[in-house]
């Protein structure tokens, strides 16, 4: 029987992803322990649908003979990503919950408490690593670039990574599928998770409602002035967002929020310039391995990378520069048009050829009117 120290500890969802990731490390003859965090809301506020997940872990561990543990983070949860995620939002800017629980919950609770304890940790994320030459560890793309998940990942620390590994790196999502199939995996079929970890099945709006309320205010049209509608909270919206404004005669784009006056600006058109920038001033900016650049300002002309500030497949080319003396502060200029520029959002920054993934910083919050946000 293998100890802990040569088993590896496998973060399982009850979806096929982490699934294929159980069976490949099994056909690898690699010793398992199997855990399910539970995070989710499992009181009267909300369905996590979190016993059909565990049920669905347990008949893998069955399948494959594995020890299987359900353990609690939810407290933990709550205190840093759920708390994170309202007051960012109260403050008119765009949370990314899901990359906070990957650096704080999956990769840094569970660590601290369990994880240590094992070889290395595996999970069904769609990401890879690259040993440099000189040894050290970097955080890499996956081959299928729709699925890929690094920007989820990219504000993990290097420290988290050693110990990481990920078994469907070089696997396209179809070959996933194809693999779940022919090894009669229970979940073979189940369709992916969708949305905020945490909130299962519930609307992210009614979530947004019962914390923070409604606060009814204007629809301005920033071009004209002219009142178009009413919004029940600047809160239900995100800069470059086109659903969910109840507006006719559109297509409508959000493109500026004055939070202090309660007043969301919108753009019609799909082409209409005010949805699109060139520039990311991003704050905080947080590398994984280290930083690459050093403590170089990188000029004024910047040096070439690429990155994404939404979970999309396209990475775009840019120039990144270090604003000189800020700590942590970098601008991105791009030729291309960068659609969706939302204060709040994290921007993943990646080499020239959009392998290998640097870390993050947080746009900052210069599209949002407040006095208290503006930030240059």
């Amino acid at each position: 029987m293998s100890t802990k120290a040569e088993t590896t500890a496998v973060l399982i969802s009850g979806g096929v992803d982490s699934a294929v990731a159980v069976h490949r490390l099994h056909e690898q003859g690699i010793p398992m322990h199997l855990f399910y965090i539970r995070i989710g809301m499992d009181n009267d506020e909300g369905d996590c649908s979190a016993e059909e997940d565990i049920e669905m872990c347990a008949l893998i561990a069955h399948k494959y003979g594995l020890p299987f543990d359900v353990v609690s983070l939810h407290q933990e949860y709550w205190d840093n990503v759920m708390e994170y995620a309202l007051r960012t939002v109260r403050a008119g800017l765009t949370p990314n919950p899901d990359i906070m629980c990957n650096s704080i919950i999956k990769f840094g609770y569970f660590e601290q408490r369990w994880g240590h304890e094992f070889f290395q940790t595996a999970t069904g994320h769609y990401a890879s690593t690259y040993i440099d030459p000189e040894g050290v560890k970097w955080l890499a793309t996956a081959v299928d670039p729709v699925k890929d998940q690094t920007d989820f990942l990219a504000r993990i620390s290097g420290e988290q990574l050693r110990h990481i590994i990920f078994p469907l790196g070089d696997l396209p999502k179809a070959e996933v599928r194809r693999i779940a199939a022919e090894a009669k995996l229970p979940n073979a079929f189940r369709r992916d998770s969708q949305g905020i970890c945490f909130l299962g099945k519930i609307n992210y709006n009614d979530f947004i409602r019962r914390h923070l309320g409604e606060k009814p205010g204007p629809i301005i049209e920033i071009e004209t002035g002219r009142k178009l509608g009413e919004h029940r909270g600047y809160w239900f919206h995100t800069i470059g967002q086109r659903k969910g404004l109840g507006l006719s005669g559109g297509p409508w784009f959000v493109v500026r929020k004055n939070v202090d006056e309660n007043v969301l600006y919108v753009s019609r058109g799909y082409d209409t310039e005010k949805q699109y920038g060139h520039t990311l001033h991003l704050g905080e900016m947080h590398f994984i391995t280290r930083n690459p650049w050093g403590d170089e300002v990188l000029g004024e002309e910047g040096i070439p990378v690429t990155f994404k500030n939404r979970h999309t497949p396209e990475f775009l080319p840019g120039r990144i520069r270090r604003m000189p003396d800020a700590v942590g502060e970098y601008v991105i200029e791009s030729d291309i048009k960068v659609q969706g520029i939302a204060p709040g959002q994290f921007t993943a920054v990646y080499d020239p050829s959009a392998r290998l993934c640097y870390g993050s910083g947080i746009i900052t919050g210069r599209a949002v009117i407040s006095s208290n946000l503006n930030r240059v």
